[in-house]
């Protein structure tokens, strides 16, 4: 696989302000919308592919977090019962 040269500072700059646009854009209209979709497309262009990966990652993970601040936690068996 070729290695990507590491990203200068503009570059590293361009990935993460495309990320934070993206990621603004599925905070206000939720996951998975479509008018997300340019920016998701931006933020593939602008950042190398690990890098979108393990960002993606990351946001489950947030949101993952978030959630369980907001929720607590519920065992998976208890979820079912209400």
């Amino acid at each position: 696989a070729a290695r990507m040269a590491a990203p200068t500072r503009q570059e590293r700059a361009a990935c993460w302000g495309a990320r934070d646009e993206f990621w603004q854009c599925l905070d206000s209209h939720g996951d998975g919308a479509g008018e997300c979709e340019r920016l998701r497309r931006a933020f593939e262009a602008r950042c190398p592919q690990q890098w979108v990966k393990h960002f993606d990652k990351r946001r489950d993970f947030l949101k993952y977090k978030k959630k369980l601040e907001t929720e607590g936690y519920v065992p998976p068996e208890a979820a079912g019962k209400s």
